[in-house]
């Protein structure tokens, strides 16, 4: 500690205000120092401190009333990361307490084993502009955000939750789990009578084989060759599949493989991950033999639901999509 009685690193405060609790706690290394600074400036959080990845265990012991941790893990050795992921862990957990974590694609196995609890936003390589728009997200925009655009991530991840709802929704009725379902939130009207209905749920005619699954997968990547990428964008459902046919495999899927399969971004891909996990879709299984990795896997009511589907797929004679 400093004679000030900071941990290694510092403080740049904003209104004067350092000896404070600070908002915003950032945990990053000299050589991107100043690129944090500019993405707190930009969201104008009222006070914000900062540590180097040595300090980083002390300051967290005495964070205080920090709301929100800033980590940027991209060049960060193993040995520094893994005692402090253990406490941003902790930290999440706490009430209203946010963390933010800006990664290498090489280190999302590692740190989305280590990080499980829900609400930690996971950033790789970011542009300042998502990092910007992920701290304001997470309630650092106290004092407003310069670029206004920023607004509109807010309102892309809130359309994200309800997509990721009805998802939930859809696959809730194809398990017979959805006699009760609450109505949509105001502002949604459902057209039920437009709807296609498949007929209640019955025996594959057929098994369904893992092969057709892989082909169906490979079809939806074709279109990319044919009109560009970014067009057919379907995150939720090519991880369905990819989970479906890695179960009819029995072979297991690492966050990293899964990012892949998703066929976006990473941080798009691990945002719809952790909002399938939360929805009940997917679960998190923890490689047994390494503890630095998990796996992710169907939920029981979402396998249900898969072979459902591909029933009834079968049954009208329709190709797999």
């Amino acid at each position: 500690m400093d004679k000030d009685g900071q941990a290694t690193g510092g403080a740049f405060p904003i209104g004067g205000a350092r000896r404070q609790a600070p908002d915003i706690l950032a945990i990053v290394a000299d050589d991107r120092r100043a690129m944090v600074a500019e993405v707190c400036d930009a969201v104008r959080g009222e006070r914000w401190a900062w540590t180097d990845w040595h300090g980083a265990t002390e300051r967290l012991e005495h964070a205080g009333s920090v709301g929100i941790v800033l980590a940027d893990t991209r060049g960060v050795s193993e040995a520094q990361l893994a005692p402090v992921l253990s406490q941003l862990d902790a930290f999440a957990r706490g009430a209203g307490q946010r963390v933010i974590v800006a990664l290498d694609f090489e280190q999302i196995d590692l740190i989305s084993a280590a990080l499980a609890t829900p609400g930690i936003e996971l950033l790789c390589a970011p542009s300042l502009a998502e990092y910007v728009a992920a701290l304001f997200v997470a309630g650092g925009g106290t004092g407003g955000v310069r670029d206004s655009g920023r607004e509109a991530e807010a309102e892309r991840l809130r359309q994200l939750h309800e997509q990721v709802a009805r998802i939930a929704e859809t696959l809730a009725r194809l398990t017979g789990e959805a006699t009760d379902l609450p109505a949509r939130e105001s502002g949604h009207v459902g057209e039920h009578g437009m709807s296609y209905r498949g007929g209640p749920a019955a025996a594959a005619a057929s098994p369904i084989a893992a092969r057709d699954i892989r082909d169906a997968i490979r079809a939806r990547r074709m279109r990319d060759q044919h009109f560009g990428s970014g067009l057919f964008e379907d995150p939720a459902w090519d991880m369905l599949l990819d989970l479906f046919a890695a179960e009819l495999e029995r072979s297991q899927v690492s966050v990293s493989s899964l990012c892949i399969a998703a066929a976006v971004a990473p941080t798009t891909a691990l945002r719809w991950i952790a909002k399938l996990t939360d929805a009940g879709l997917f679960e998190r299984q923890p490689d047994p033999f390494d503890r630095r990795r998990a796996f992710m896997a169907l939920s029981a009511r979402a396998s249900a639901a898969m072979r459902a589907y591909f029933g009834a797929v079968q049954r009208i004679g329709a190709p797999i999509a």
